[in-house]
């Protein structure tokens, strides 16, 4: 089991993803499920769930609630993605763990992963979200979340919640 913290946007969101995505031949795409759809704040491996749980709460107080939208398509080698935009995000993201691996964070939510040695893979992908922007959404929740594989694909489930509304969690 791996821990992760993240933000899960809400469901009028993944609607608009999931019919901007349509139904997707798969390719050399293994799209991600909407029920994995998450943008991480910050990846920490294989940990006790509940030292790491006090200290994301201990991390996370008096972080209020940020507004955030999802916008254009992009890739990292080997995964397509749609960037995340909005004011305290990246800050969010730090104090929740972000760049402890040793590289700057890029908000994302991953939609999908193609052959590395095939970045052209993406392209139209990539064109046909250009002008993709969800409407804005206010994230008042911060969780903590596990992945474990099951039958070789990642399944995440929430561990515990996080309120972020400058209150201790």
């Amino acid at each position: 089991m791996t821990l992760f913290s993240a933000l899960i946007p809400p469901d009028g969101v993944l609607d608009e993803v999931a019919t901007a995505l349509g139904t997707p031949e798969k390719g050399d795409f293994r799209w991600s499920g909407r029920e994995n759809w998450h943008i991480t704040l910050g990846f920490y491996g294989a940990e006790d769930a509940a030292e790491r749980g006090d200290w994301l709460a201990e991390r996370l107080v008096g972080t209020g609630p940020i507004d955030l939208r999802l916008e254009k398509a992009a890739t990292f080698p080997g995964v397509l993605w749609l960037s995340v935009t909005g004011t305290g995000l990246h800050e969010l993201a730090v104090k929740a763990g972000a760049e402890s691996e040793g590289r700057p964070y890029v908000a994302h939510l991953t939609l999908a992963r193609f052959p590395r040695d095939r970045p052209e893979a993406a392209s139209a992908w990539e064109e046909r979200l250009a002008g993709f922007t969800s409407e804005t959404w206010t994230a008042t929740e911060a969780v903590l979340m596990s992945s474990d594989r099951e039958r070789g694909l990642p399944r995440y489930r929430v561990i515990r919640s996080y309120a972020l509304n400058h209150a201790r969690a």
